[in-house]
């Protein structure tokens, strides 16, 4: 813990992973390092706990912080599905080639 004036802040480290979904139409993530494609068919998203793909219709991007590391997306949300970075990179494949098969 950092202690800076009288706020205090927390280093988010590997567990800091949050989903809340709401009626498969509202979803608030949290613990996203990176944004490796979207579209309104599907979102790829780099996470403190592994690649993190999002498969549905009309997917939107309503908020998007990677300072926070927090993102919200609309739309109607099909699936959910992680997988391991280290796995993807063992194989040889690109990540992108192996999440979309």
């Amino acid at each position: 813990m950092i202690k800076t004036g009288t706020v205090e802040e927390r280093p988010q480290g590997r567990g800091a992973h949050k989903i809340s979904l709401l009626n498969r139409r509202t979803a608030s993530i949290g613990g996203v390092s990176d944004v490796i494609s979207f579209d309104i068919s599907a979102v790829l998203l780099e996470t403190e706990l592994g690649m993190l793909q999002i498969k549905g219709a009309d997917l939107h991007v309503n908020r998007l912080s990677l300072e926070k590391g927090e993102i919200d997306l609309e739309g109607r949300i099909d699936s959910i599905q992680y997988s391991e970075v280290s796995d993807l990179k063992k194989s040889g494949e690109s990540l992108l080639n192996r999440l979309f098969r």
